[in-house]
Formats: C-alpha cells, sequence, structure tokens
C-alpha cells in the first residue's frame, strides 16, 4: 500500500508499506528547515489503540555524553535527523496513523511544530492475489539480537524459550509460510520438491507428515559428489542423512527421493516445490533464494515467494520432470559424450521459456514469466543487466556473490544525472587478489550506491558488539546477504521484480539448476520487496560506512550522535544520495 499526507507548513510525507515495514520520504524541499533538529515520530495502532512516540539510537552528546551500550532512546526526546525513515517494528495486516513532529530548538530545550500526519496499513501476510512474500529477518548482525540474545547461538541457549524466542525473531514468518506450504497439502494431491540444500528437520519432517496423509511426494535433492579429500559431498552428505532421519525412504524404487548427480561440477541450486491436485494439475508453486537450512531460514537474509498462477505452476512442474531424469553428463563419461549430453539439457530448458532478447520493455511480458537454467549463451543475463540499467527512476538489486562484469559494462557510462540505483553485496566491491582482468569500479559517479554486509565488531558508545550469522554457526559461505532479487521502478505504476535462485551471474545462467520469476505490474508485490530491500539496505548502509569509516576513508562520514544543530541537512543538499532518495519516492505512484 502507499499513502501520501497533506501538505503541513510545506512538508509531505510519502510512505509504502510492505508486510513489516513500512518506509517513508519526508518532502521538505518547500518547508521552512532552517534550525530544525529531526522529527519526533509516534505511531498508533489503531486496532490496538496502542501510541507512542518510536525509538532510536542516536543520543546529543550534549544531553547524554557516554550513552552505556545498548541504550534506546524516545525520538521525543533525540530525533530523527533523516528525511527517509523506516519503521521496521509493523505488523502485518494493520492499520496504523503516524505523527512527524519537526523539532528546533537546541537539545536541552526542543521546540516542536505542528505534526504532519499519515495513515496506512500494512499488507496481509496471505492475500486474495497471485502471490505471497515472505522474508526472514536476515540482520542477526543487530542491536537487538545483542540486547535480547545477548549474541548465542540458538543451539547455545539453554533456556527452550528464549531459544523459541530468538528463532522465532531470526526467521519472522519464513519458516510458517513454507510449512504452511507442504501442510496445507491433501490427500491424493501432490507436492514436487526441488532443492539444493534438505536438511532443516522441521522442513523435512513436514514432507514425512505429508506423505502419511496420503500426498504423493517426490523430491529432487542435490546429491553430487564433489568431494575431494578431506572435504565430504556437500550438501549431499546433509541432505540424506536428513532424509534417512525422517524416515522418507531412499531407495529409487519407492519413488520418493531423486538424487541429482549429473553434472557435479555444478550446482543443483533449486529451491521451490510445485503443488499438484488431485487430477495431477499443477496449481501454485513456491519458490525463492530460501535453502531448506537452519541457516537459509534463520540466518543470512532470504526470501520465500508463493505464487499461485496455473501457467507459472505448469512451467515449474515441466521443468522438474525434466530434472527428475537427472540430465547431463555423468561421472566417466568421455568429454564427447558430457558435452552433447549438456547441450541437449540447455536446448530442453529453452523450450520451457526462450532467451528473451530486451531492446524494449514491450518485450517484457505483463504478469509472470517464469525462467530456468541451465541454458547457453548470456541473453537472460544481459537482458537483466539491460532492464537494470534503463529503468526510469530507480533500479534496486541483492548480490550474493558480487557485481557481474555484464552489469558494469552496462552502467559504466552512466553518470551522476541518470537514474538512480542500489546494490546490496554480501561484501565490498573490490578487485580480485587472482583477477587479471581491469577493475570497473561503478559507484555515485554512474549513480550507483552500494551497502554491504558488515557488523558492529566492538562496543561504540551505545552501540553494543554485534555478532555475525558465521560467528553463531548458522552459515558458512554466505553470512550476509543470500537473496537474489532485483527491482526495476518498483515505485511505479508499472513495477517490475524479478527474484528467485540464480545470482544474475554467468554459472546461474549457463551452468546451474536454477530458477527466476519475472513479475511485471503487481504492485504489491513490488511494495513487500521495496520495503524490505530498505530495510536491509539501510540496515547495512550504516554498518558498511562504520566500517569504512573504521578502516579507512569514507566518502560518508560516520556519526555516532545526532547533530546539535541543523548542520545534518548538508547531507540533502541537491545532488546528493539522500536528496535523490528523497525526490525518487516523492514521485512515486500512490
Amino acid at each position: 500500500m502507499r499513502a501520501k499526507s497533506r501538505k503541513t507548513n510545506g512538508y509531505i510525507i510519502y510512505a509504502v508499506a510492505g508486510t513489516n515495514t513500512i518506509s517513508f520520504a519526508i518532502d521538505f524541499r518547500k518547508a521552512n528547515t532552517k534550525g530544525l533538529l529531526g522529527f519526533a515520530i509516534e505511531r498508533v495502532n489503531q486496532f490496538t489503540g496502542e501510541r507512542k512516540f518510536l525509538d532510536g539510537f542516536k543520543v546529543f552528546k550534549d544531553v547524554i555524553k557516554n550513552p552505556t551500550p545498548g541504550l534506546v532512546v524516545s525520538t521525543h526526546k533525540f530525533p530523527v535527523q533523516s528525511f527517509v525513515w523506516d519503521d521496521f517494528g509493523c505488523y502485518h495486516n494493520t492499520s496504523y496513523t503516524y505523527y512527524f513532529f519537526p523539532v528546533k530548538g537546541d537539545p536541552k530545550n526542543l521546540k516542536y511544530e505542528s505534526k504532519i500526519e499519515l495513515s496506512i496499513r500494512t499488507e496481509p501476510l496471505y492475500a486474495k492475489g497471485e502471490s505471497d512474500v515472505f522474508f526472514n529477518r536476515g540482520v542477526a548482525s543487530s542491536q537487538v539480537y545483542s540486547n535480547k540474545f545477548f549474541n548465542l547461538a540458538p543451539d547455545k541457549m539453554t533456556n527452550e524459550e528464549m531459544k523459541a524466542k530468538a528463532l522465532s525473531w531470526l526467521s519472522r514468518d519464513l519458516d510458517n509460510a513454507i510449512l504452511k506450504f507442504i501442510e496445507n497439502t491433501k490427500k491424493g494431491e501432490s507436492l514436487l520438491g526441488c532443492f539444493y540444500e534438505f536438511h532443516y528437520a522441521p522442513v523435512v519432517e513436514a514432507f514425512a507428515q505429508a506423505i502419511k496423509r496420503g500426498a504423493k511426494v517426490q523430491i529432487i535433492v542435490d546429491a553430487k559428489e564433489n568431494g575431494d579429500g578431506d572435504k565430504e559431498d556437500f550438501p549431499r552428505v546433509e541432505n540424506l542423512n536428513a532424509i534417512k532421519e525422517a524416515g522418507i525412504p531412499l531407495t529409487k524404487s519407492k519413488g520418493i527421493i531423486f538424487q541429482r548427480k549429473a553434472r557435479p561440477s555444478a550446482i543443483q541450486h533449486n529451491k521451490f516445490i510445485v503443488l499438484l491436485d488431485k487430477n495431477k494439475k499443477a496449481k501454485e508453486v513456491w519458490t525463492g533464494s530460501t535453502n531448506i537450512s537452519m541457516g537459509g531460514i534463520h540466518g543470512q537474509t532470504n526470501v520465500g515467494h508463493w505464487i499461485r498462477n496455473k501457467s507459472v505452476s505448469e512451467k515449474f512442474s515441466k521443468y522438474w520432470e525434466l530434472l527428475k531424469s537427472d540430465p547431463g553428463g555423468k561421472k566417466g563419461e568421455d568429454r564427447s559424450t558430457i558435452m552433447k549430453k549438456n547441450e541437449k539439457f540447455r536446448i530442453a530448458v529453452e523450450d520451457l521459456q526462450a532467451n528473451i532478447d530486451f531492446n524494449s520493455w514491450d518485450q517484457i511480458p505483463k504478469g509472470m514469466t517464469s525462467v530456468f537454467s541451465p541454458r547457453s549463451g548470456r541473453s537472460m543475463l544481459e537482458m537483466y543487466a539491460r532492464m537494470f540499467d534503463k529503468a526510469e527512476s530507480l533500479s534496486c538489486i541483492t548480490l550474493a556473490f558480487g557485481i557481474n562484469e555484464v552489469f558494469k559494462e552496462y552502467l559504466k557510462d552512466n553518470t551522476s544525472s541518470d537514474h538512480l540505483s542500489f546494490m546490496l553485496l554480501e561484501k565490498p566491491d573490490k578487485k580480485g587478489t587472482r583477477s587479471e582482468k581491469p577493475f570497473i569500479n561503478i559507484n555515485a559517479s554512474q549513480n550507483v550506491y552500494k551497502s554491504f554486509g558488515a557488523a558492529f565488531d566492538d562496543e561504540l558508545y551505545n552501540w553494543t558488539k554485534e555478532i555475525t550469522t558465521r560467528h553463531l554457526g548458522l552459515n558458512v559461505h554466505v553470512a550476509f546477504v543470500h537473496s537474489k532479487f532485483m527491482l526495476i521502478d518498483p515505485l511505479g505504476s508499472d513495477p517490475i521484480v524479478v527474484t528467485g535462485s540464480a545470482n544474475f551471474s554467468e554459472p546461474s545462467t549457463n551452468e546451474n539448476d536454477e530458477n527466476m520469476v519475472i513479475i511485471r505490474g503487481d504492485k504489491r508485490v513490488a511494495d513487500i520487496y521495496y520495503t524490505e530491500f530498505n530495510r536491509l539496505f539501510n540496515h547495512y548502509y550504516f554498518r558498511s560506512v562504520y566500517q569504512l569509516a573504521k578502516n579507512g576513508p569514507s566518502n560518508d562520514g560516520f556519526s555516532a550522535f545526532l547533530y546539535k544543530d541543523d548542520t545534518w541537512l548538508e547531507k540533502y543538499k541537491k545532488g546528493k544520495l539522500r536528496y535523490k532518495r528523497v525526490d525518487v519516492v516523492s514521485k512515486m505512484d500512490v
């Protein structure tokens, strides 16, 4: 849902609501901001009647010189010094009224101007349309986890109630949603699963229970023999052990588990389920970036996308049937045979959805389009890069394994006057130590702004030390950003969302088993993805700046305290990032 306030003393507030996050932008350009210290923000829950000024972390140094670690303060006394702000603590399907009070005066004698009022309702978790979207928290490296759960790993918690609360906080509704998808299956219906990692016990057990209810369950799992020396086959060993522990028969004759072994150097990277009705007609799909693992659900950032579109479901069903036969070259076969089998496999995948050579927006169909891998050439990867480059006002993307050179080639000739782009990365974008190619640096010069996974690794005034999912024992390779989605003009009247399992790279296009869905024109879906992107980008941007400032010069001064006067407004001068963000949101389709 989107909303816009009435103009009050020159201010207009814009808001976009997802399921649990509401993103705000305050258009200040017609207001008298001289002496502005920020905004006190009051929220009223229209369902419960709860009314409170929302919390913040930053304080005025003149008021609290040495804030204690973990201190949380009210924005009534310590205002938000930003025209772009997000409320992460919302309930789904709930109506809220917000009051933004411009604050002037000085830190010890605050003066409150006339409030700006805006009402908005968050999206329901489950709606009647074609899509429901579920994000986990994805920010174990946070002040909340540090203060609430003392940076303890869930499996190290001796208090079972605390452990349950920690896991619930980390996963939000992601685990409940995938369990609901499976548990909804009735006797006579079918579930076709296809997974890279498949060893999160509650989900594996849910499939076992579906079998007992009389549902037909068939699951493809990555069982590739890719170990080397002391390194065991991953995720084969964990997958097969979890299946055995759940009591699901592994033998091929039972027709339940299908082990994906061919093409051992490529990854069976899918994470989807297809629901078939009693007549074997595909009707729903669960997809996204979430591996069926403890870390996938409770650790790194991930999304699950529940689709109710029969045409897309049928495509996924056909793709599943193709993978069931374990296509592609196998160990022990000669090179010529392997190449022929792999080419045959790619052709079969492309028959499900041909490559799209993107030259105009007319080539991107309205509604939903499913895309599968592996396929030949770079057409699909170039399509994604061109779309990102050709957005009208805003493009956003999450990248777990860096910025592919195809994207950089399209973006490198952009200027600071081109459309605004945001990239959320797992780690900083820099030249690899073994790379011999010239490094293309994409930054504010191309109007591209990046945030990367980071944490406060020591105490800083009232900011407590944070911990990563790697240190919590939840993730090994990707500790922060694992989601794979792209947003093109998400605030417009015709937004595009691309989401799935592929990492916007050559391997995810040409080698791995992958799936993506392109969704055009669904504003509810775009609003949910946009607000969650904001939540994650802003969370890590602050920490990225801190790490850059700590380890060397940063282009965005880090401050642990509030400014005592209106000098914070310097960051909102025309041409600067924060000004651009306000400008983009002020033009959204409400």
